[in-house]
């Protein structure tokens, strides 16, 4: 069967050259009789096998339109897998099975279902629970067998993708739907498989390889192998991925990279667009105990490589002023697809990445999303015509700006522009959507747009004047958007945030390097007490001898404490409160503590996460019953790593301190 099939294909790619070569170049190849003999030779191989491709020239297959993408239902849902950048977290999650490392393809997910040997139905991923129906397409595709020797019912998946050297051809002569050129063989591929019109299909080389199958292959078999599996689709007339079978047992990273390394070799010599590979489990009974999550499965794992980078243009800068005065760039730019979302604002951090990168409007950028979340400013690919492009006033207030210049961690000069005006209506704001959020007073029923209005109107000058909001009951239930029953919803918000604890109030007061983990620190050290803390913030207390404090925290601390407005408004508004105990002693929190291996634990986290913020991440360890550490030493006793962990990890390692991946401490959590 297997030379049948190779002969087959090498019939079916040199008849249909030859007819280019005959109707499109007029300089045929072959006489008419050697053409016709390997016509019937190819008819005679289909018939025997039961194999009929896509583009066999021996059918003329009809390319019908449809009016529309009917929706296709999955019985099972076509779920994504969780990515990682980490090669030690493939090894870890191994877990003594056999696997499979396939090249995870560039492309447009496509199911394929048959029937009594025949092509039945195509349908596209779409959200994983519902697609789309793109079946009239199929026949203009480079390599779908239309019919199969396999009689059962046989539904598979896998990626519809454009190789990397067609795409080359055909990129600087196909339009978009604006009119524009196709940014890359995804988008081509995505675009060419959900036409209504399969001609536009036909002849843009759309290839199908499939990475799983869903149902059939099992009569009789025996064998509970996703690899076997693959391996019949192969006998069948499918083209098969590239992977490497790796055996149960310990993996070390370097054989892992040396595997990598080899699937990317193939992947570029044979010209196939991929985005990173896939790690998963060989048994297919073991895989269905993995079970998922309402994103992904959990059989599998997807490496991702280096954030992918993608040109577009830059078109403005807007500066928008924070609570603390500073303004922040944001990059404004021709919009690009990344990871299936369209991207079109960047964080531009502060002055001094700006002109590292001579940016200013129209210059062509490089933009990535890093860590596969935040989107980021890679490059400038037009440097040289650099001119300061910083607003001069506040677009807020209309004050004049200033650039404040301070050193990084690792001495560069960093420079940060800033509105110096304290009534900045912008900064003033921020600083009250700073005090109601949940982190701080923790107020649901004011949003940063109700905060405005009510400022707008004069009813706050300060946070005090939050509770008293009541005042303006008339005036409130009177704004456009509310009513009665929304005013009885904040004022409820308002008066539930009256209990309150040490930890939110001091993060409510907006001390500069002071948030909800410092606060906690401070919480354990004064034991829950605003007066004691008060006054040692108030006299000589030493905060740099608190770990992880600092000098420049410790300065801050008593600055903000010796200006009048703040200790006033620090003393008056514990006027409006009642005051929770210490939260380690409240039932709720010994529910969380006990029972979990972090407990009396110190951690550190290093790197970028996925779940968490540095934040988040903090506040669940105190949770946990564990402490936050900033620097790991010998008395460090985890370690967390996320994305682009830097010295910690080293250092870690060599101290001989547990290391987890984010996956890890969520699995033991869980």
């Amino acid at each position: 069967m297997g030379n049948m099939l190779q002969e087959i294909k090498t019939l079916v790619q040199t008849l249909n050259e030859q007819r280019d070569a005959y109707y499109n170049k007029d300089s045929p190849k072959m006489t008419d009789k050697e053409y016709d003999r390997l016509f019937d030779r190819l008819e005679e191989l289909e018939k025997k096998s039961g194999i009929i491709f896509s583009n066999s020239p021996t059918k003329s297959v009809g390319y019908y339109p449809v009016s529309e993408l009917a929706k296709v239902r999955h019985t099972r849902a076509l779920l994504s897998l969780e990515k990682t950048k980490q090669i030690r977290e493939l090894a870890d999650f191994m877990e003594n099975q056999d696997t499979l490392l396939m090249l995870k393809l560039d492309g447009l997910t496509v199911k394929l279902v048959y029937e009594e040997g025949r092509l039945v139905q195509a349908s596209t991923r779409g959200d994983g629970n519902v697609g789309e129906d793109i079946t009239h397409n199929i026949p203009a595709f480079e390599n779908v067998p239309l019919s199969i020797s396999y009689r059962e019912r046989l539904v598979t998946t896998g990626e519809a993708f454009i190789y990397k050297d067609d795409f080359r051809q055909l990129k600087d002569t196909i339009r978009d739907g604006n009119g524009e050129p196709y940014k890359n063989a995804r988008n081509l591929a995505s675009g060419s498989v959900r036409n209504l019109n399969p001609e536009v299909c036909k002849g843009r080389h759309v290839h199908f390889i499939p990475f799983n199958v869903l149902e059939g292959m099992d009569e009789g078999t025996g064998v509970d192998s996703r690899e076997f599996k693959l391996m019949q689709l192969g006998v069948l007339g499918f083209d098969t991925c590239p992977y490497v079978y790796m055996e149960a047992g310990k993996h070390s990273e370097k054989e892992l990279k040396e595997q990598i390394e080899k699937l990317k070799t193939i992947a570029s010599e044979k010209e196939i667009p991929i985005d990173g590979l896939v790690l998963i489990y060989d048994n297919l009974s073991y895989s269905s105990k993995c079970g998922k999550t309402g994103h992904h499965y959990k059989d599998g794992l997807a490496y991702k490589f280096e954030d992918e980078t993608y040109e577009t243009t830059l078109q403005e800068i807007e500066w928008t002023p924070s609570r603390s005065g500073d303004l922040a760039p944001v990059a404004v730019f021709d919009s690009v697809e990344i990871d299936g979302a369209d991207v079109s604002r960047a964080s531009l951090h502060n002055l001094s990445f700006i002109k590292n990168l001579e940016l200013v409007p129209g210059c062509r950028i490089l933009v990535s999303k890093r860590n596969m979340i935040i989107p980021h400013i890679e490059d400038n690919l037009d440097r040289g015509f650099y001119y300061d492009t910083y607003p001069l006033q506040c677009p807020c207030c209309g004050s004049n700006t200033r650039i404040r210049k301070g050193k990084t961690n690792k001495g560069n000069t960093l420079e940060t522009l800033y509105c110096d005006n304290p009534e900045c209506d912008s900064q003033i704001l921020k600083k009250y959507v700073h005090f109601v959020a949940k982190k701080a007073m923790d107020i649901s029923g004011i949003s940063e747009s109700n905060l405005r209005r009510f400022l707008e109107c004069g009813w706050l000058t300060s946070f005090q004047d939050i509770y008293h909001l009541d005042r303006y009951r008339k005036e409130i239930v009177a704004l456009d958007g509310y009513g009665e029953k929304s005013y009885e919803r904040l004022w409820a918000a308002i008066n539930e945030s009256r209990n309150t604890d040490f930890i939110h109030y001091v993060t409510a007061m907006d001390i500069p390097m002071v948030g909800t983990t410092k606060s906690r620190v401070l919480c354990e050290i004064f034991e829950g007490n605003l007066d004691s803390f008060e006054k040692a913030a108030t006299g000589n207390f030493d905060f740099s001898k608190i770990e992880d404090f600092g000098d420049v925290l410790n300065r801050n601390i008593h600055t903000w404490f010796a200006n009048e407005e703040n200790l006033s408004l620090w003393r008056d508004l514990q006027m409006e409160m009642s005051f929770r105990p210490m939260e380690s002693e409240t039932e709720e929190n010994k529910l969380v503590t006990v029972d979990n291996p972090f407990q009396g634990c110190t951690i550190v986290v290093t790197g970028k996460l996925m779940t968490y913020t540095r934040d988040g991440i903090n506040t669940k360890i105190w949770e946990l019953g564990g402490k936050p550490g900033s620097s790991v030493s010998k008395n460090t006793d985890y370690l967390i790593c996320g994305e682009k962990a830097g010295s910690k990890l080293a250092k870690a390692q060599s101290l001989g301190i547990k290391i987890l991946s984010e996956v890890e401490f969520l699995d033991m959590i869980a």
